[in-house]
């Protein structure tokens, strides 16, 4: 009687089949370190896009603080501030005055970088030196209607222009109404004399 040998043909099949299934765990372990990755991308974006967006909300508050402590500082004694430290102590009266608590830096840059935008050798307000693309461009309050479709940051110009004086050749009989921003008229924070405004010289300082 003869036999028909056959040798190692089950450990080789078993070991094939722990192979199989080996690879079947690395491709789904590979598969959830993909879709993890993506969902860790997409977690990033969002949460860039939100910094972003408060960073921006901070640059419009930032730069309305300053233009309030212009307007301020106009009113007190009808001048422009030559510097940024006379609104934060403003010595043209017995008693200090302070217009502005700090001097905030730019949210955008993180730095004391801002370009100041002047009125006869005086600062008549500011604007961030980033040329960054801001993510808001329209649906500003009204104060800040100007920056409607400003393609960079630097386009988000901070500042109080005064009102040109009269001369009295051009007094009406009947005065109208001032216009708003006018010394005469009631202080208006959200409209305060934000008129069109193209500074005569522009550049930065330090201090």
């Amino acid at each position: 009687m003869s036999f028909i040998e056959t040798r190692g043909h089950s450990g080789h099949s078993s070991g094939a089949h722990a192979a199989r299934e080996r690879g079947l765990v690395m491709l789904t372990l590979l598969i959830a370190l993909m879709l993890l990755s993506i969902a860790l991308m997409g977690a990033l974006d969002v949460w860039s896009f939100q910094r972003k967006r408060e960073t921006e909300q901070q640059l419009l508050f930032v730069g309305n603080q300053y233009r309030l402590a212009i307007l301020r500082y106009y009113r007190a004694g009808r001048a422009l501030p030559a510097s940024i430290d006379d609104l934060l102590n403003d010595t043209r009266f017995p008693e200090p005055l302070h217009h502005l608590r700090r001097a905030y830096a730019d949210p955008v840059s993180g730095q004391n970088d801002w370009v100041y935008l002047y009125e006869a050798g005086r600062i008549a307000g500011l604007h961030s030196s980033s040329t960054d693309a801001p993510i808001k461009r329209s649906r500003f309050p009204r104060q800040f209607e100007d920056f409607e479709g400003q393609q960079t940051y630097a386009g988000w110009q901070f500042f109080y222009m005064p009102p040109m004086p009269r001369s009295n050749s051009n007094l009406d009989a009947h005065p109208k109404k001032p216009r708003s921003g006018s010394l005469d008229a009631p202080f208006d924070p959200m409209n305060d004399g934000l008129t069109r405004f193209t500074p005569r010289s522009m550049g930065t300082s330090n201090w």
